[in-house]
């Protein structure tokens, strides 16, 4: 999680709880503290360490992660027992502590568990998580995007996927041929970029990121192309800012189907002139960004924008904008000309 992103988090806290987080707490006490070494209550132990994971300090930050991870069972279930726990709390368990099955049960039934929680376990977790997952019927009956995306997750079994709907394209015909299917699926897993590393592999990977306090660039260094599809769908806004760099269409585009994107990113990928078209093209076909004055004037002058599509939006801008890009040189001929029209038009409509 950023900096930008934590600030946006509303949490009630004790009187003990913001004397520890609050600007110009003292670190002595905020490093006791992420080791664990305070006498502090379920649940205000754990908003210490929500907050302490975002810590700007490294050693703070490590010690509270690492913490997190070594937090018993019984601890953490007693605080699961609040209904009132805070979404972001619920989130930070299932980052820290996706592969415990039991308390992965817990936050799934939780009812303050968002969707975005939901997703992100749908969409990372491993069979046994997932199978506390498919058990909640409520909550995949009213989010379907759940049962597609457990169902896209690799750790999936063929068993499982049966039972949320999913059709085989391809029917198993080991029975008719003898031949063991295991094999072709081995091959593929050596393939490197098209598979990548197996969840564990992956989660044990950022693990020992933290802890030895990598940054975000260096962790992306060592992924594969799939994963980094994953990052740029789940992750934070460093990882979208790492994942839209990069050259694979793929990545790119998983980065904007992020569900977390926020409007001043896509801004962003509008104004820079290097966004692919593809970028561009998925901006243009999204209903809630085209409402945005400022994407729509980046959209105009961006050179992978068609120019039937920039020449539409030009009615949309304000007179000085349109004044402006009828005298631009950084744009296409038909779109200066377009605006040249359209302020001829809004002259004579006014009578100046």
């Amino acid at each position: 999680m950023t900096q930008a992103e934590s600030t946006t988090v509303r949490l009630k806290v004790s009187p003990e709880v913001a004397r520890l987080v609050r600007p110009g707490a003292p670190r002595d006490a905020q490093l006791a503290a992420a080791r664990g070494a305070l006498p502090l209550a379920g649940k205000d132990f754990l908003t210490v360490l929500f907050f302490l994971c975002s810590s700007s300090d490294l050693e703070i930050k490590t010690s509270a992660v690492k913490t997190l991870r070594a937090l018993p069972g019984t601890i953490l279930d007693a605080v699961l027992k609040d209904s009132t726990l805070h979404p972001q709390l619920l989130e930070l368990l299932v980052r820290a502590r996706i592969a415990d099955t039991e308390l992965m049960g817990s936050v799934i039934m939780h009812p303050s568990t968002a969707i975005k929680t939901m997703l992100y376990l749908a969409n990372k977790a491993d069979q046994d998580v997932l199978e506390r997952l498919a058990e909640n019927h409520n909550k995949l009956r009213e989010y379907p995007e759940l049962v597609e995306t457990i169902i896209a997750n690799p750790n999936a079994n063929k068993e499982l996927k049966l039972r949320l709907g999913w059709q085989d394209p391809e029917p198993d015909s080991a029975a008719e041929t003898g031949e063991d299917q295991a094999v072709p699926d081995a091959e593929e897993d050596q393939d490197g970029d098209e598979e990548g590393r197996s969840q564990v592999e992956l989660e044990a990977l950022m693990e020992e990121a933290d802890q030895e306090g990598l940054s975000k660039y260096q962790i992306a260094l060592e992924l594969k192309v799939a994963e980094k599809i994953k990052m740029g769908l789940t992750g934070d806004k460093e990882w979208r800012t790492l994942m839209i760099k990069q050259s694979n269409k793929l990545i790119q585009a998983a980065v904007l189907k992020n569900p977390r994107i926020t409007d001043g990113e896509v801004l962003m990928i509008a104004k820079n002139k290097t966004s692919t078209e593809d970028l561009i093209r998925m901006i243009l076909l999204n209903k809630e960004w085209m409402k945005l004055y400022e994407i729509k004037k980046a959209l105009i002058t961006h050179p992978k924008t068609p120019p039937p599509k920039a020449m539409r939006l030009v009615p949309m801008l304000t007179m000085k904008d349109i004044k402006e890009l009828a005298k631009s040189r950084q744009v296409s001929t038909l779109v200066s000309t377009a605006a040249r029209k359209e302020l001829e038009l809004r002259i004579k409509k006014t009578g100046g």
